[in-house]
């Protein structure tokens, strides 16, 4: 077998074997099949594509490139939650603790974000302490005393994704949907769940921007689940709009916090309830999501989700008045600058991934890998589509520090959003569920 031979064999449209993908995957990882030869075969599959059951072949020999974690000595049925990323999104910091409350182990392996802001461990390691590098022992053990763990993916999970998703983001082959989809179960089913429920953004803040592509990937991924014999369900929702009001690592902490204490911004609340009424359905804890969604406001209004957020805060070592000060506790700018309106009317349309791009700009996130986050700074959103406007409103509260680009994020923000004299229509945040 020779790489050649595989890549023309794509290249010319063929449809790959097992045998043949696995070759290519391990032999890349082994240093048997060079750079340029795998730049040369996602090039072909970004124009000829892989259909079902070669993205299930990709996604296992990605799998098999690394180690697995076992979870089997954690009681119960293990659900697992993916966002596939937005603007704004820090729902895992409110699912996690809410399902938790109502007795599903949570066994969550995050990243960190590379671009906008932060990904979920960056936003946790804003609080004070907070350990995120637990070893696996350790990590399983929280889960059987707490009910609940987030830790970044410290072991040797899918080397495989990690270098060929390097080679695709220096040769413009990123947004192939077959090799999405394998990147992302890979490391979901290496994790060792028994279920997952994936959030599937669409809009001008996500990666796929338009339904039709969405669901697509959407209906792959729940597939690729299937066919591991997994159960799998996707929600495709909105990202036109950011999610809630905070971006930015600290104030989406603080927003967070304030959404399990019952005062968070509707759609947030909206989305966290969907996601873990699933989760629940998944593990059988409620019969269906409506039930489950029941069971969560219940956890809510009882304060219990909040006090599972502060177990979690407490096993892992992070400072626990957080829950209770969290102004107090985590790093928020105090300079501050406001973007306001410039004319009177609606908000009418808003490019979400210039705000997040302003956000990294400040600092929140990461243009390379090695780039550290400042947990300080981000974005407000004072207004969002279809909010009406004076002129001179504040529609953005802009927090940076001294090694922010301000006048780069302040230039982005302001042409963000546009504003027009008719109300748009209104914005359909849960757009479909795909089971």
């Amino acid at each position: 077998m020779r790489p050649y031979d595989i890549i023309l064999k794509k290249r010319n449209g063929g449809k790959l074997s097992r045998e043949e993908i696995r070759y290519m995957v391990l032999g890349y990882v082994r240093g048997e099949v060079t750079d340029y030869q795998m730049a040369a075969w996602l090039m072909a599959i970004y124009f000829r594509h892989m259909d079902e059951e070669e993205t299930f072949y990709l996604t296992e020999a990605m799998i098999d490139s690394g180690e697995r974690v076992d979870l089997s000595s954690i009681p119960g049925v293990k659900v697992d939650k993916h966002s596939t990323g937005g603007v704004g999104d820090k729902t895992t910091l409110v699912v996690a603790p809410l399902v938790s409350s109502c007795g599903l182990p949570v066994v969550k392996m995050s990243g960190r974000a590379l671009g906008h802001t932060g990904g979920t461990i960056d936003k946790l390691e804003s609080i004070p302490g907070f350990r995120t590098d637990l070893p696996l022992e350790e990590f399983v053990e929280n889960v059987k005393r707490c009910g609940i763990a987030i830790v970044g993916q410290t072991l040797n999970l899918v080397p495989a994704d990690k270098m060929i998703y390097a080679l695709r983001d220096a040769t413009a082959t990123v947004d192939e949907i077959s090799l999405i989809a394998s990147s992302v179960m890979s490391k979901k089913l290496a994790g060792g769940s028994d279920a997952f429920v994936l959030d599937v953004k669409v809009g001008t803040g996500a990666f796929m921007k338009e339904l039709d592509e969405a669901r697509r990937l959407a209906k792959l991924m729940v597939e690729i689940g299937k066919r591991f014999g997994k159960r799998v369900v996707a929600v495709l929702s909105d990202m036109n709009n950011p999610l809630g009001k905070a971006v930015g690592n600290s104030l989406e902490v603080l927003e967070a916090i304030d959404t399990l204490k019952g005062n968070g911004p509707r759609d947030l609340l909206e989305l966290s309830l969907t996601l873990g009424a699933l989760m629940l359905e998944l593990a059988g804890i409620s019969k269906d999501a409506e039930e489950g969604k029941k069971l969560l406001v219940e956890k809510l209004e009882s304060g219990e989700a909040l006090e599972k957020f502060r177990e979690m805060v407490r096993a892992q070592g992070g400072d626990e008045r957080v829950v209770d000060a969290p102004e107090e506790v985590l790093p928020i700018s105090c300079s501050v600058v406001e973007v306001r309106a410039r004319e009177s009317g609606f908000i009418s349309w808003m490019d979400t991934e210039k705000i997040g791009l302003a956000v990294m700009a400040l600092g929140a996130g990461r243009k390379r890998k090695e780039d550290s986050v400042d947990h300080s700074v981000g974005v407000v959103v004072e207004k969002k589509i279809g909010d009406f406007v004076e002129r001179g409103d504040v529609v953005f509260k802009v927090h940076y520090s001294k090694k922010s680009e301000l006048t780069e994020a302040l230039g982005m923000l302001e042409r963000s959003f546009k504003i027009s004299g008719e109300p748009p229509k209104e914005i359909q945040l849960i757009k479909e569920v795909i089971r």
